[in-house]
Formats: C-alpha cells, sequence, structure tokens
C-alpha cells in the first residue's frame, strides 16, 4: 500500500480543510483561486497566469488522462503552456492514480513531485469554492505539520517578470513579423500565430520594441496585477501613434486600456472556466470562452476613441477593447483556448488580415 501522507489547506479567515498529499510534500503559501474547468489540467497548470496561486479544481475527478511527454518541437513545448507548472500548488477532491490516455506519459502525481508542487486530494472542494465564491479569492497555504509557512500574497510582487522570458527569441519565418510582448504567454498562442503565417519575434516584459521593425504588435496573457508593468504601458504608449496593428489577450487587455489612458481592477473572485459567455459589444451574438483573470479593465474610463468590444453575460464585466478607428484591439478572454473552446480563434485571422 502506499504511504499517504496528511496535510492542510488553510485560508486566511481560518477555514481549514484537511487532505490527502498526492504531490510533493513541502508547505507553500499563494492566492488560492478555483477553476471551473474538467479538463485540461495540464494545461492550466502550465499557464504563467497561475503564477502564485493555489489552484482549485471544482471538477470533482483529476488526474484520469495523465500527462503529456514534454516534448518541444521549434523551441517549445508541443502540449504544455510553458516550460514548467507554474501554479503553486493544486487542490483537488478525487485524485486519480490510474491514468490512461494515448498521449498519457506519466501520472499527475509524479509530474507534481518532479517540480516540486504540493497537491491535496480529499477535500471538500464544494464547501471551499462556496467560501472562496462568498468571500472572494483569499490568501491560502497548503501546510505540512513540521513545515509551517506564513501567508504570502503574489499581488504585492511584480509576478510577470518572474515569469516572462529573459532575451528576444525569434520563431517561424513567416511573411508577417509580429513582435510578442511576453508576459507569461502561453505557449498555444504561439501555434496560432504561426500557423497564420507569422514570424513571432518574443520579447521581454520590459522590452522596448519602438525601435524594432514590425508589422503588428501582440500583447500577451500574464498573471498579477496590470499596475506592475508601467514599463510595458509606456513601451505601448510609444507605438500607438505609429498606427500598425496591435492585438492583445488576458492581461495584454488590460495593458492595452492602461496604454489608452483607462484604468484597472481587482474581481472579487475572477474568471477561470472555460464556460464564460461573452456578448460581441453592439450585437446578439455570444461566444463561449476559456478565461483565466483576477483583473479587470474599468470600461467607463475609456477614452472616447476607444469602446468595449466584447461584455460578460454573467456579470457585465469588460471583456475586450478596441479603438474606434484604428486596428487595436484586445480580449479578455482566450480566443487560442488550449484548453477550453476555440470559437473565438477567428480573432487571430482578423489580426494577421489588418496587416496585409
Amino acid at each position: 500500500m502506499i504511504p499517504i501522507k496528511k496535510a492542510k489547506l488553510i485560508l486566511e479567515d481560518g477555514s481549514v480543510f484537511e487532505g490527502r498529499s498526492f504531490g510533493y510534500e513541502r508547505s507553500v503559501a499563494g492566492e488560492v483561486v478555483f477553476y471551473t474547468a474538467m479538463t485540461g489540467y495540464p494545461e492550466s497548470l502550465t499557464d504563467p497566469s497561475y503564477a502564485g496561486q493555489i489552484l482549485v479544481s471544482t471538477y470533482p475527478m483529476i488526474g484520469n488522462y495523465g500527462i503529456p511527454p514534454e516534448e518541444e518541437r521549434g523551441g517549445f513545448s508541443m502540449y504544455l503552456e510553458s516550460e514548467k507548472i507554474q501554479a503553486s500548488g493544486l487542490i483537488i477532491s478525487d485524485y486519480s492514480r490510474e491514468y490512461s490516455h494515448w498521449n498519457a506519459e506519466k501520472s499527475l502525481g509524479e509530474w507534481l513531485k518532479a517540480y516540486r508542487v504540493p497537491g491535496l486530494s480529499g477535500i471538500d472542494t464544494r464547501a471551499l469554492t462556496k467560501t472562496l465564491r462568498m468571500k472572494g479569492s483569499m490568501l491560502g497555504k497548503i501546510e505540512f505539520a513540521e513545515e509551517p509557512v506564513d501567508f504570502y500574497d503574489p499581488n504585492l510582487k511584480n509576478l510577470v517578470a518572474s515569469v516572462s522570458c529573459r532575451e528576444r527569441t525569434v520563431y517561424g519565418s513567416g511573411d508577417f513579423k509580429v513582435i510578442l510582448v511576453d508576459c507569461g504567454v502561453k505557449n498555444n498562442i504561439i501555434r496560432c500565430l504561426l500557423n497564420r503565417n507569422a514570424t513571432v519575434i518574443r520579447v521581454p516584459w520590459d522590452y522596448d520594441f519602438s525601435s524594432e521593425a514590425f508589422d503588428g504588435l501582440f500583447l500577451s496573457n500574464g498573471p498579477g496585477d496590470p499596475a506592475m508593468c508601467e514599463s510595458t504601458v509606456e513601451n505601448i504608449r510609444k507605438i500607438l501613434p505609429l498606427g500598425k496593428p496591435v492585438m492583445g489577450i488576458c492581461l495584454g487587455n488590460q495593458l492595452l486600456a492602461r496604454a489608452a489612458g483607462a484604468d484597472t481592477y481587482k474581481l472579487k473572485f475572477g474568471h477561470r472556466s472555460h464556460n464564460q459567455p461573452v456578448l460581441l459589444n453592439g450585437t446578439d451574438r455570444c461566444f463561449i470562452t476559456a478565461q483565466n483573470h483576477g483583473y479587470a479593465v474599468s470600461p467607463e474610463t475609456l477614452p472616447e476613441e476607444w469602446e468595449p468590444l466584447f461584455v460578460n453575460v454573467n456579470d457585465n464585466t469588460n471583456e475586450g477593447i478596441r479603438h474606434k478607428t484604428l486596428p487595436y484591439f484586445s480580449t479578455q478572454f482566450h480566443p487560442e483556448a488550449a484548453s477550453g473552446p476555440v470559437d473565438t480563434e477567428f480573432l487571430f485571422d482578423r489580426f494577421i488580415d489588418s496587416m496585409r
């Protein structure tokens, strides 16, 4: 019989949930958030937007299809969204030690242990999620008895600087030269651009790209508070007068909005799921989207020459912005999915078409 060690998830409000360890056995602290997707745990755990967060899955059984190989093609992972697990910890209800999938190479538990990330099962995730829904995302810690740890707020740190690339890297040799500002980019964004005949020039979050020759600018997703990325915002402002196409996703939406002069704010518990409905502004056309963010744009602060592009049907928060006359737009959701629905992947086509 496999020995199972117990540990506790402790929230800043004093709530305690005891569970069974199936990952690496070490205490960690971070922001506890929940996501409601049924599938996609390898992609979610490697999404840099989850840096500093302890992830709670509302779907009860996790691990049944294992983890794909960590193979690279063209300089980045074929199946995962970054080069490592980005989340600080994982909380689930039922862990499946047996896995089966054509692409599986190892179990979820083995993978967590390899990257020194703790995971707890046997948690009442329904009760935990109800607590987070009522009180909002909270600080928390996974604590093993012999290793106490203090609470830690990752939002006080510039998380983008910790997950961004360190140097300029070029992928592909397509006809359209795209500067990709890496604020914690998911690999599938790069894949989507390469599949559309782009040369992707990936640069660090604070890189001054204003002197580069490029056809379009892409602002990636990423973790934390957009107010921490003032260097990125200033660099975006430098190129807005040029009229060259700009597209942003998630954090990129917030950074473009701040560069335009708008404000951002922290949501109570954020949007993290595969089933967020968004409405195209001025129409009755609704799309189901994948999302992962804790901050949003205040649409009422947008300057006159900008307007909302999408709105969230559930809570009426902003889901994207666009310039009224120039080829600048961004989305709060993830058109590239990975994982999730690909209903809005056509937005990459619009970005590429604007460079023709």
